[in-house]
């Protein structure tokens, strides 16, 4: 029998289609406000500091930048399925490599703005007592990752784990595993909320929120390398001119001076003394078929 919600029943089928009329109707609305603007698919791996500098923007200009942020992998969907959008601002080079070989981005317009470094988030004070990457397969901690399949963040988690842990590693750690969230933002908030014990993060989710998150650093061997958020004019931008206005200013001083208030790194030497050895940085990793599914 099927359920309600099951992939052949026929109220999952209105789900989707209601789904789908609002999301048309959303991106509509936001391409409709961004007519005399620019419209903006980000990962939610740079929200903060993109929307302090969008308004920067703004009053310094009057050019108006609506942003649609998410999963980067999710992004990148809704950009195509709308054809609309002047950037692409992915959270991590894996979403922006298939974005140029796909063809949806100008590839010659891609600028490196800043460098991330993975981590292990708990709450505040550490109430767990995790101190290293094995800490996580302790019975009954409450962890969670980004879903690997549309979330940057949620790939570096998996490529650590298939990295470092055994089998029978791995097998402990899903115990754990009580959720994969939908976006870098959503991955902190589990944190904040007090909805999981454990995240595999980014280092700067401790700076979006330092009451409630704390960071505890893998160890340079455990990282297997460097990310950075990278932006794109969209093959679909209305106005090119204006949105390379925009990427200019994104790499701007002022903008930069934004990101350090957050901790992003501003270059790879940067990202390589905070994890204490030199990295690769960027490209792309393949998530295996089995993470794909919780």
């Amino acid at each position: 029998m099927l359920s309600e919600k099951s992939p052949g029943s026929l109220r999952y089928r209105h789900y989707l289609r209601m789904f789908g009329i609002l999301f048309f109707l959303f991106i509509s609305v936001m391409a409709a406000a961004a007519q005399d603007g620019i419209l903006v698919f980000a990962g939610a791996a740079s929200r903060p500091p993109t929307e302090e500098i969008a308004a920067i923007f703004k009053k310094k200009t009057g050019i108006k930048v609506e942003t649609v942020f998410g999963g980067s992998g999710y992004v990148l969907s809704q950009m195509k399925l709308a054809k609309q959008g002047d950037i692409y601002f992915p959270g991590s080079s894996d979403y922006m490599e298939k974005a140029k070989r796909e063809g949806d981005v100008f590839s010659e317009t891609e600028k490196a703005v800043v460098y991330l470094v993975p981590t292990i988030n708990v709450q505040k004070g550490n109430p767990q007592k995790i101190r290293t990457l094995p800490d996580l397969l302790k019975p009954g901690l409450k962890v969670a990752i980004a879903n690997p399949e549309g979330v940057c963040v949620g790939a570096y988690a998996v490529e650590i784990i298939e990295k470092i842990f055994t089998p029978g590693q791995k097998a402990a750690f899903r115990k754990n595993l009580i959720n994969y969230t939908g976006s870098c933002e959503k991955t902190a908030t589990a944190i904040s909320l007090k909805q999981a014990d454990a995240v595999i993060g980014w280092h700067v989710f401790e700076h979006w929120d330092p009451e409630r998150i704390e960071n505890i650093r893998l160890s340079p061997d455990q990282i297997p390398r460097i990310g950075y958020i990278p932006i794109a004019v969209s093959r679909f931008t209305k106005n090119r001119d204006l949105a390379q206005q925009f990427i200019d200013f994104m790499l701007s001083p002022e903008s930069r001076s934004v990101f350090r208030k957050y901790r992003y790194f501003a270059s790879p030497g940067e990202a390589a003394e905070y994890i204490g050895s030199n990295k690769p940085v960027g490209g792309e990793y393949t998530v295996p078929v089995d993470w794909l599914k919780k």
